[in-house]
């Protein structure tokens, strides 16, 4: 009797939901196919509290995995106990291994303090020299500790990531936040570069950045004028503000100490609600392409059209979807 009552006991058990997420539901993948990219992998990393990177980058990962062949790996903020979505949690981005076979990776974090092993596993793809997209917050893309192997990457030191590998860190809010938008304005000494092939309409209802200044060798794609409102017909603003106008994409060469030499793109404009606009998306796109050396494929009209639903959370702290898990930002 005594034992039926334990198997009994022991079914109910294993038929109650457990608190802890399997490895394999933490984060998203996206297999490519036939396209420009085939063969080719890439790994978006989202973990911000503000600009809704859980939001935007499944959305241009299926961009490139299901347009053009690229195989997408999302990798997500993620609270150990739950698996859910949680962008307040620094710790944990579950699947970073996943960067040791990627080609290119998309970076859109902000503060992360994470593990040593995770952190090596970023160094070793940088000293490789790959080539990597800093997305908004990635100029302060990690808040490490003391203790921590990696805390020359920390913002707060010499701009940390931020400065070494995407050229600044961060600085300020140049626009007024969540009352002056973003207008994308070309360089014209960049005009012909193929990362702006297409790109004529850039505009954004998140602010500009303060830059305070970019190396030498940085080539600066596109300035931000600020915007009088947050519409994008709203003129700019007069003044100091647009005069000098900051950059807000840029190109520029980097080398850890120790390391191979990369190239880094930088965009600090990107929330989840600016990708709304087709040629926010395609400036990632265009990126993508170069820096994985598909200059040539790169066409005016590439087909950055939205895959499946998409739409966007304002940005926000705290505004992220509570409850969501990354299979919420699968393919439907």
């Amino acid at each position: 009797m005594k034992s039926q009552i334990l198997w009994l006991l022991s079914i109910v058990l294993l038929a109650m939901p457990v608190s802890f997420a399997s490895a394999e539901d933490a984060w998203l993948t996206f297999p490519g196919g036939k396209g420009p990219g085939q063969g080719k992998s890439i790994v978006l990393i989202s973990g911000d509290e503000e600009y809704r990177s859980e939001e935007a980058l499944p959305m241009l990962a299926k961009i490139l995995s299901q347009h053009f062949g690229f195989n997408c790996t999302v990798l997500f903020a993620i609270n150990p106990e739950t698996g859910e979505i949680d962008p307040n949690n620094q710790t944990n981005i579950p699947g970073i291994e996943s960067v040791d076979s990627a080609d290119l990776v998309i970076l859109m974090t902000r503060f992360r303090n994470l593990p040593d092993k995770d952190m090596k596993v970023i160094d070793d793809y940088l000293k490789a020299g790959k080539p990597i997209i800093g997305i908004r917050t990635s100029t302060h893309a990690f808040n490490m500790s003391d203790e921590s192997a990696y805390k020359h990457y920390d913002w707060r030191k010499n701009g940390g990531f931020g400065k070494q590998v995407l050229g600044e860190t961060w600085v300020s809010h140049h626009g007024h936040h969540k009352g002056e938008s973003t207008r994308g304005v070309i360089n014209p000494e960049y005009k012909d570069n193929p990362i702006l092939r297409g790109v004529d309409d850039l505009w954004g209802p998140t602010d500009v950045y303060g830059i305070r200044k970019l190396p030498a060798d940085a080539k600066v794609l596109i300035y931000g004028s600020v915007l009088s409102g947050m519409k994008p017909d709203d003129k700019p603003v007069e003044g100091k503000k647009n005069d000098p106008m900051m950059p807000i994409v840029w190109t520029m060469p980097y080398q850890l100490e120790g390391g191979k030499p990369g190239t880094s793109v930088c965009s600090t404009f990107g929330s989840a609600i600016d990708f709304a606009n087709e040629d926010g998306r395609r400036l990632i796109v265009n990126a993508v392409f170069s820096l994985l050396g598909l200059n040539d494929k790169i066409t005016p009209k590439l087909n950055v059209d939205i895959v499946g639903a998409y739409e966007p959370s304002f940005y926000g702290f705290n505004g992220f979807k509570k409850g969501t898990k990354p299979s919420d930002y699968d393919l439907k």
